[in-house]
């Protein structure tokens, strides 16, 4: 039997030990070997900082984004190869796709956050910090690429989503990652990077990839590394409390599996939409992946006088559900991981059990379309019931990591949440309501303990991706027993791989620094008018003083004609008492709008189009009589890449506007984006 290879050093290697045998969840048959003995765990952490590392940070937010539309792209053409390999580890067609397509969504969701960072290595993260009176001295926080390594540690029931969905974030950030996959489901996660490798599209040690035990790698790790983990609190307790990690302070993200729990509220009552949704969505979430999410819906709370109808319709949901081989088109759940899976899980519900009755469980009848129950890791799906969820706790203290949920009940909104809250902490709650105030009164009441809150209705259902689908723009992750962790997130996650760095200075620095211009700085005061210039040839603080303009009440009145805005504070002198304003003021908008009247260039050139505001702010009422003008400065510039051959190629231009009456004051300050044309394509 041949052996899983590790991705280290540039090359494919084998392990020197005998490894782990891995078998198919479905028939039994062995797979592979997987074994990382022999391997120098310090030369690997050391070849990624010094080989990949300082690629990945020369690299641009632009050109990190564009790698991983790259290899989406690259992974969407060879996606059908890697279904056939998931089916070994039990998991279906629907499940395969959560996993493979799952992870390579996120790299495109990732990919697309290019468009909201700069075009450099690093970026601003917040607002400017005024540190002194007269301006001169500001302060601000960059994120800067930590300079060591990503080390994800990964569970094993996601091979493929829960690598890609770790790799997108510090990859983006501008850090290399060394991946182990949980060694059950390790060939699975090879096959893609045998594929990512092949392409050729990261830089050389951006990805390695190891297949068996890392014991001692840890040892190696220093103050610029990364540590997350997904799997077993157990796990992760013991792995968070290495000594290296506590030595040298290294961030340690753990998302752990928890006990999450979905509440019926009690307006969602049987026969109507939301109770049957609430059914559907249960079932899903116990023989999705057959039960071996970390988002699974453990804790099923509802309120005591639905218990039977809760129960009934469940379990004749879950009787028809059919299990077997994933690749027969009939087969809806399929097997656990593997047959020391099984073993665990069973024992967990015979714990459970003792005190929580079963009221679902055709493990004695099983059958198995297109497969030998016998063979595989089949498991039916089990249904409980703790009728004194206060007294018999272990219903919120142990998991049983596979298709097993427990009915619990409650009496009102208040102990539902009570009861939601004596898991400690999960990754996601979720509550079925079509009342606002039912929903609002759980968010607040529970939200403390949960990572994300799903409310599903009737009014979201159809579109809504689920209790146990965590989205790339969305954190992942909860308190207490789900680890105090967070993933993904959006920009949120790049945080993560960056180092926040506070700096402080000139704004004329601090601008030069981050290639974002920041007030009070010093300009380029132009001759040439900037929207003459193409987008290579603006500079970040050119800037352009146009003419002025006296307001008059004419132009107040002719842009409330124009507008239909005939708000009493423009038009009305007379029912001004009480107000702010001691006269017809003019509206903010007519200044916006003249502003850009008087900044504008109206020949062709290379402005192609007005791209959008960003922020505005109307800072001094304007009356007429006081004159205005603008400073038009280039604040940021963002490269664009060319979607197709027909494209123009540009950039956009952030601008500030800033708006000055007659006395040298600010009346107004926006921030405006223009698509301007490139000189060379």
């Amino acid at each position: 039997m041949s052996k899983i290879k590790n991705y280290v050093l540039g090359t494919w290697q084998e392990g020197q030990g005998t490894g782990q045998v891995l078998y198919n969840a479905i028939n039994g048959d062995e797979v592979a070997i997987a074994d990382a003995e022999g391997l120098d765990y310090g030369q690997i952490l050391h070849y990624a900082r010094s080989k990949a590392g300082p690629a990945l940070r020369k690299m641009s937010f632009q050109e990190r984004g564009r790698m991983l539309k790259a290899l989406a792209l690259y992974l969407t053409d060879r996606k059908a190869s890697y279904y056939p390999i998931s089916y070994q580890t039990g998991a279906t067609k629907t499940d395969s796709w959560i996993d493979i397509d799952g992870g390579i969504g996120t790299l495109f969701a990732y990919a697309s956050l290019r468009r909201k960072l700069p075009n450099q290595s690093f970026c601003l993260d917040g607002d400017l910090v005024p540190l002194s009176k007269e301006n001169s001295f500001i302060g601000h926080h960059l994120l800067i690429p930590k300079e060591g390594v990503a080390l994800h540690i990964n569970a094993f029931n996601f091979p493929v989503w829960g690598m890609l969905e770790k790799v997108s974030v510090n990859l983006l950030a501008g850090m290399p990652a060394i991946v182990k996959p949980a060694t059950v489901s390790s060939f699975l996660a090879e096959a893609v990077v045998k594929d990512i490798i092949a392409s050729g599209i990261l830089p050389e040690g951006s990805l390695q990839l190891i297949c068996g035990s890392i014991k001692g790698m840890m040892d190696h790790l220093n103050y610029q590394d990364v540590v997350t983990f997904t799997g077993s609190a157990t796990t992760g307790k013991m792995l968070k409390a290495h000594p290296r990690i506590l030595e040298e302070s290294i961030p340690f993200n753990m998302e752990a599996d928890s006990l999450n729990c979905s509440v019926l509220a009690l307006d969602a009552k049987p026969g109507s939409v939301d109770f049957d949704i609430f059914i559907k969505e249960v079932h899903r979430e116990m023989t999705a992946k057959c039960g071996q999410k970390c988002t699974a819906i453990r804790r099923i709370i509802i309120p005591e006088t639905y218990v039977e109808d809760v129960q009934l319709a469940l379990s004749a949901r879950l009787a028809k559900t059919v299990i077997g081989n994933p690749t027969h088109p009939d087969v809806r759940m399929g097997a656990l991981a593997g047959k020391v899976q099984l073993s665990e899980v069973r024992e967990k519900v015979a714990e459970l059990s003792k005190y929580t009755p079963i009221v679902f469980d055709q493990q004695n009848q099983l059958q198995a379309l297109d497969a030998d129950v016998h063979k595989g890791a089949f498991m039916s799906p089990v249904l409980m019931y703790n009728p004194k969820p206060f007294e018999y706790t272990q219903t919120h203290e142990m998991e049983a990591f596979g298709p097993v949920s427990t009915l619990i009940p409650y009496k009102n909104m208040d102990e539902a949440i009570e009861l939601s809250k004596m898991g400690k902490g999960s990754l996601v709650s979720s509550v079925i309501t079509s009342d606002p105030q039912m929903a609002t009164q759980y968010l607040l009441g529970a939200g403390s303990n949960h990572g994300r809150i799903l409310v599903l209705n009737a009014e979201c259902a159809k579109e809504s991706t689920g209790h146990g689908s965590p989205m790339p723009l969305l954190v992942h992750g909860g308190p207490g027993r789900a680890g105090g962790g967070e993933e993904m997130g959006g920009l949120r996650g790049i945080r993560h791989y960056m180092q926040r760095t506070a700096i402080q200075g000139s704004p004329t620095m601090l601008t030069a620094i981050s290639q974002s211009y920041q007030m009070g700085s010093r300009t380029n005061e132009l001759e040439i008018h900037p929207f003459r210039k193409h987008f290579e040839e603006i500079q970040i603080g050119d800037e352009w003083i146009t003419a002025k303009h006296t307001v008059t009440e004419a132009d107040i009145t002719n842009f409330a004609n124009l507008s239909g805005d005939h708000f009493y504070a423009h038009m009305d002198a007379t029912s001004l008492e009480g107000t702010i304003f001691t006269g017809r003021v003019a509206h903010g908008y007519y200044i916006l709008s003249k502003a850009a009247g008087l900044f504008v260039d109206a020949k062709k050139g290379p402005v192609l189009l007005n791209y959008g505001i960003d922020e505005c702010r109307f800072i001094k009422p304007v009356y007429p009589g006081m004159t205005i003008g603008v400073r038009l400065i280039a604040k940021e510039k963002i490269d664009q890449e060319k979607r197709t051959e027909d494209d123009v190629p540009n950039g956009i231009v952030k601008w500030v506007v800033d708006v000055k009456d007659e006395t040298g004051e600010s009346v107004a300050v926006a921030s405006i984006l223009t698509m301007v044309k490139k000189q060379n394509g």
